[in-house]
């Protein structure tokens, strides 16, 4: 039924959370079509579509789906047997879904935080990077709009030096957390194969990996300056960080 709809995915292509729904999506073999758009301008694009002022949002037989989670939830619902993500024991899915809630709230913003505040005077990087998919009067007026959708930006999701360096301490938390989980030598968060916390947590890192595979191009560590690099290199070796690449390896197809 899935592949049959012609379902609409509403992105900021570079977006960790319109990854996570991406990713999903791809996995139960959902056919969408993506509208992806610049920052700012996805506020427009995603109120028209019937969501709020955020993406994703996935336009669908089911309705109007405004929520990362819920795409997952569609997604498993559409998915093979051997495709889901969210198992039937409802007591293994409480722990699933509380490690993603936790992932949402936390490993989230602190990523993007601190990712927006290594690539905001790199517009450069944003032009190379953030354009994929989106329409071409976007592409071509990123750079005359550029300080005045960054200025938008720092002033949204709060972007200090200050508040940089508390959001990469959170993000080095969470893998801290994650670490601790995996240190049992399990190959998966929960249970024996891969469900929807491995997929929000590999997704939301990708703001701190910069991980191959994601569903665009991202800049990779030499690209970026040498204290983010370092950064990214770092996160890469830690366990968790293995664990979400190993992911992106493995799992997305």
């Amino acid at each position: 039924m899935g592949r049959r709809q012609k379902n609409v995915l509403v992105t900021i292509p570079i977006s960790h959370y319109c990854e996570k729904a991406r990713w999903a999506l791809d996995r139960a073999g959902v056919a969408y079509t993506e509208h992806a758009h610049l920052q700012f301008v996805h506020q427009f694009a995603a109120r028209r579509a019937g969501g709020g002022k955020t993406v994703p949002v996935l336009v669908c037989d089911a309705g109007v789906l405004a929520e990362s989670a819920e795409i997952l939830d569609y997604a498993d619902a559409h998915a093979p047997a051997d495709r889901r993500i969210y198992p039937d024991d409802p007591a293994a899915v409480a722990e699933i879904r509380g490690l993603e809630r936790e992932f949402d709230d936390q490993l989230g913003p602190q990523g993007r935080r601190w990712m927006y505040h290594v690539l905001r005077r790199r517009s450069d990087l944003a032009s190379r990077y953030g354009t994929a998919g989106v329409p071409a009067f976007e592409r071509v007026m990123l750079p005359v709009l550029y300080p005045a959708v960054y200025a938008w930006i720092d002033r949204h999701l709060e972007i200090t030096q200050e508040t940089a360096d508390q959001s990469i301490d959170e993000v080095r938390a969470v893998f801290d957390a994650v670490g601790e989980r995996l240190a049992d030598g399990r190959a998966y968060l929960c249970g024996d194969g891969f469900t929807a916390a491995d997929l929000t947590f590999s997704a939301l890192s990708a703001a701190v990996l910069m991980p191959p595979g994601y569903g665009v191009e991202l800049p990779q560590p030499d690209e970026l300056p040498v204290a983010a690099a370092d950064v990214v290199h770092e996160l890469r070796a830690h366990p968790a960080g293995r664990h979400a690449l190993a992911m992106f390896r493995n799992e997305r197809a």
